[in-house]
């Protein structure tokens, strides 16, 4: 195989685990909506996080994993806080709505996290990746506006709506700790942190909150857990290996994703807006992925 081939494949490997790291999160999600259902947003968080901790801990020892230096440790910290609020409230908010609609909504967050990487990592945000940026968001647009134009939210679909726009913000902050972090820490201990420090701020609440759930319920937490290590795994071994505004326009591929979920799932279905929305949003990522090609083939 000529050199230049080679090294394509090599920089197109960030991409693609980050691309199958967000479709991991996205079935993730579906399996979390129907725990959230029945025992809330924070009981389904909190055995989520506390089983994957159980799992990734021990497997993070056995690999050979060491306490961390005080600076990944902050920002371990800092992420699971940051982890611990956003991911309850999105799935308080999926409660209330569509997997692909509150998706839909929360893709604010790579918008805002591209300039936020500009300011807080330095990095130089190119034109071609805001309009990829651009792109996903209008395919977003399309379909919310589709949806609200039919109208029929009532109050609960208001606070889920409220509950994810705040998700979408802290995961804005969360993808630039997420870049910070990768280039501290290795895939598995991030994950393991990333389960235990999530834990240990919701067992904060737990004397008040906290109750078992049914058996069928602790299945689809356990997958979930799962399915949450391997998605942080591959997400950050591919964070630390390319820049975020090349991969932020990745994160709306989980619209696809959701919609999938939410059909297979709870029978929601997909509209002509929803489609055509889809559409763009795969055509920004595939703009996206060129940049990352001509930048690092050459």
């Amino acid at each position: 195989m000529p050199a230049g081939q080679t090294r394509q494949h090599h920089h197109l490997m960030p991409f693609f685990a980050v691309a199958a790291g967000i479709a991991t999160f996205s079935i993730m999600d579906g399996l979390m909506k129907a725990a959230s259902l029945a025992v809330g947003a924070y009981n389904a968080m909190l055995w989520r996080s506390l089983v994957g901790a159980l799992i990734m801990v021990p497997f993070w020892l056995l690999r050979g994993g060491k306490w961390p230096e005080r600076p990944a440790l902050k920002l371990h910290a800092a992420r699971g806080l940051t982890s611990a609020f956003m991911a309850t409230t999105f799935f308080y908010g999926l409660k209330y709505l569509p997997l692909a609609e509150g998706m839909a909504i929360s893709f604010i967050a790579p918008l805002i996290a591209l300039y936020l990487a500009a300011v807080m990592l330095g990095e130089t945000i190119g034109r071609r990746a805001i309009f990829a940026s651009l792109l996903g968001l209008a395919g977003v647009v399309v379909i919310a506006a589709a949806r609200l134009g039919q109208g029929g939210y009532d109050r609960q679909a208001a606070w889920g709506i409220a509950a994810i726009l705040a998700s979408a913000v802290l995961y804005a902050f969360n993808l630039i700790l997420q870049k910070r972090q990768a280039g501290l820490a290795a895939p598995i201990e991030v994950a393991a942190f990333q389960a235990l420090t999530t834990s240990l701020f919701l067992l904060i609440v737990s004397p008040w909150l906290a109750v078992a759930p049914p058996l069928g319920v602790m299945g689809h937490v356990t997958g979930a857990a799962l399915l949450a290590a391997v998605s942080l795994m591959l997400i950050s071994w591919g964070y630390g290996r390319a820049e975020t505004q090349v991969l932020l326009p990745l994160e709306y591929s989980a619209f696809i994703w959701a919609a999938i979920m939410g059909w297979v799932m709870f029978g929601e279905t997909l509209s002509l807006p929803t489609v055509a929305g889809a559409a763009l949003i795969v055509i920004g990522c595939w703009i996206a992925a060129r940049k990352h090609i001509e930048a690092t083939a050459v």
